[in-house]
């Protein structure tokens, strides 16, 4: 298939977008661990991907053609070609129709760059607990179990393990158990389930790499005000956005807007002058990110700065979301903005008339 220059820009900007609520989703587990403990944070993980897999495997598994396989392999290879179209490395390899591992060699996806040392061991537990050991009981089958054998966040080179169908029904703790004396075997690519890339080409590749990010922070948000309330849920939400959105301005900005992305980080560290950031250039940088991540947007020019008028919500898109969550795109772009300059000022104008759209104002102080 060719590809145009105008096709690697826009792949270019989803990938951006992608970067961007990834680091908001660990930076949700980190905030989440940092200040109200790793229970709580384990807990929060679980609620992500006990949701996520009621979600998406039964689904997952008639699209990718695996429903027929025995549970054991079904759930392995799931696990292999799911997430090879998400974008995170993944190793299969079976062993028996009753025994099939998995595992996800460093570098994680999920715990990109330091992110990792941050991570309490129980809440990798609670990532298998919420997901792998729930196959088999979505399979129908209670007699499927997953047995761990590595976790990185454990300083193991990978988190490892496979599934395997006993010969009894399983209770609630023995759906993931420990083995950390056994050892995956190689991973053989020749021998991995063939990966679907007819079906798969480079646009859709590219957009699904962009939406797993976004899922999980779709995931979370609710799940993060279900289980702390409104009012601590929304503000964990917001601060940890906001944190995410100083730290993120610059390097998503270079892709968004590389006209003017790449000199504004150049002088923003350099120190030098000439290229400050003003609110006609974040509003533009605004508008660009919503467009980037499939958002319906008008811009129009005020006195002092603009109005953006955000007309859908992608991301909660079809969730039934309480009015806090809101809160984590006020905190984003509060971030942002203030990575930008501390002369701009952006903020949404309060008007819950329709929900999933927006207001933003962009102005100079």
């Amino acid at each position: 298939m060719a590809v145009d220059s105008s096709d690697e820009a826009k792949w270019h900007r989803w990938r951006a977008v992608a970067r961007l609520y990834h680091a908001v989703f660990a930076g949700l587990i980190l905030s989440v661990t940092a200040r109200r403990g790793a229970r709580d944070s384990a807990e929060f993980v679980f609620r992500i991907f006990r949701h996520q897999q009621l979600e998406r495997f039964l689904p997952g598994l008639e699209k990718l053609g695996l429903k027929n396989l025995p549970p054991a392999v079904a759930a392995a290879q799931y696990h292999y070609l799911s997430n090879w179209i998400g974008g995170v490395p993944v190793e299969y390899m079976y062993e028996s129709d009753r025994k099939a591992w998995i595992r996800y060699p460093p570098p994680r996806w999920i715990w990109r760059g330091t992110v990792i040392a941050g991570i309490p061991s129980e809440v990798s537990h609670a990532m298998l607990r919420g997901w792998h050991g729930n196959n088999g009981v979505v399979l129908g089958n209670l007699r499927l179990g997953f047995v761990c054998t590595k976790q990185t966040v454990d300083g193991q080179d990978g988190l490892e393990g496979y599934y395997y169908e006993h010969d009894h029904d399983l209770v609630v703790d023995e759906r993931v158990v420990f083995a950390r004396e056994q050892e995956a075997p190689p991973f053989d690519l020749a021998k991995a389930p063939p990966l679907p890339v007819d079906a798969w080409p480079k646009p859709r590749l590219e957009k699904a790499f962009r939406n797993y990010a976004m899922e999980y922070v779709r995931t979370a948000a609710p799940v993060l005000i279900q289980q702390f309330g409104p009012d601590d849920g929304g503000h964990l939400l917001r601060l940890t956005a906001k944190l995410i959105g100083m730290q993120y301005f610059h390097e998503t900005a270079q892709t968004l807007m590389p006209d003017r992305g790449a000199l504004w980080a150049t002088n923003s560290f350099s120190g030098a002058g000439g290229a400050k950031v003003t609110a006609s250039d974040f509003a533009a940088f605004l508008a660009a990110m919503f467009f980037a991540q499939d958002d319906v947007t008008e811009m129009a020019s005020i006195m002092r700065g603009h109005e953006i008028a955000q007309r859908s919500w992608r991301l909660m898109d079809g969730v039934t979301y309480h009015p806090a969550c809101v809160q984590m795109l006020d905190g984003l772009v509060e971030g942002l903005a203030a990575a930008a300059g501390r002369g701009i000022v952006a903020r949404r104008l309060v008007d819950d008339a329709t929900p999933g759209e927006f207001v933003w104002r962009v102005t100079d102080r």
